[in-house]
């Protein structure tokens, strides 16, 4: 049995469902333990009732410390200061041993346990995921080594001492600027594998990829089975996806195979469509997560740049 958390609010929620239908799928036993970030958000969830699945108004989690820096942070922001929040307050309230959180914008494909074997056999408290990227696309200075999409912490002195000074330092700053080597919640984690003891980088490339690396990897099926070169794709980190509200699709700024729109971004849309449908279902009505399009007299210069560079991802449709 695996214990997942992870953090969203109704826009989110159809990638959060994505999420947990991947997650079943893998057959892995798990719960996921969801804070919801608006009352829509849990409304859905406790209507839908899913297996394994436990939801957790935004009410019942914030602390004091929280809402005094909440009014000072943007609303991605806030969700970022709260993201070490979360893990502590599900290792807390349910007593587990360890916890993994997620970004709620992933997709598994295999067994989370692949990567959790590894974590268990190095024998750590805190496990970390690289951003690995691309050359092309290293963003490492500002946004950091790590990224916080698949961390696990256990309940033991090393795990909490690490997860404590996360809590705290995000309280003290996490904006969505680069200021003093610090950004948003992540830079955070560049020196943890020397400032503390008991910390793991994942090692298998099946766990973590992202648009930022795809183009290092070779994605096909073998034995019925997707996989990132030789190794098994366990999961992938659908960051930058948006979807507007004229139905155009916008896979993000990157180089991406046309293996990878087909065989990742295409399932991943219909994924969404479904999601929205089981939604709607016991929301009538329910219209959030379109994101909204920016357009100016700088737009179509954007777009013959990034044709230029192999980046436009801009679609009608999969």
């Amino acid at each position: 049995m695996h214990n997942f958390c992870t953090l969203f609010d109704s826009n989110y929620l159809t990638r959060a469902l994505v999420l947990y239908r991947s997650l079943v799928r893998t057959g892995d036993e798990f719960t996921l333990y969801a804070v919801c970030f608006d009352d829509l958000a849990y409304e859905a969830l406790g209507k839908l009732a899913l297996p394994g699945l436990v939801a957790i108004p935004l009410g019942e989690f914030e602390t004091a410390g929280l809402l005094a820096v909440k009014p000072q942070r943007s609303a991605g922001e806030y969700c970022w200061t709260c993201t070490p929040h979360v893990i502590r307050h599900v290792l807390d309230t349910y007593r587990l041993d360890e916890v993994t959180y997620l970004d709620a914008d992933l997709c598994f494909y295999a067994k989370p346990s692949l990567l959790l074997q590894e974590f268990a056999q190095s024998g750590a408290s805190v496990l970390i995921t690289s951003h690995r990227y691309t050359p092309r696309y290293d963003q490492s200075a500002a946004s950091g080594t790590y990224c916080v999409q698949f961390m696990t912490f256990k309940s033991d002195s090393r795990g909490l001492t690490v997860l404590q000074w996360w809590q705290d330092r995000c309280l003290e700053w996490c904006y969505n600027r680069v200021e003093d080597g610090k950004f948003g919640d992540q830079k955070y984690l560049d020196d943890w594998l020397e400032r503390f003891d008991g910390v793991h980088a994942l090692r298998h490339i099946g766990g973590g990829v992202a648009p930022w690396n795809v183009q290092q990897y070779d994605v096909h099926v073998a034995d019925g089975a997707l996989h990132a070169n030789d190794a098994m794709l366990v999961f992938y980190h659908f960051h930058g996806y948006k979807q507007y509200a004229d139905g155009t699709l916008e896979l993000g700024a990157y180089r991406l195979a046309g293996s990878v729109r087909e065989l990742l971004y295409r399932p991943y849309v219909q994924g969404l469509a479904e999601a929205r449908r089981e939604v709607s279902a016991v929301l009538p009505g329910f219209d959030r997560g379109n994101a909204t399009k920016v357009v100016s007299w700088k737009t179509p210069l954007r777009n013959i740049r990034r044709r230029i560079k192999g980046e436009f991802n801009e679609y009608q449709s999969l």
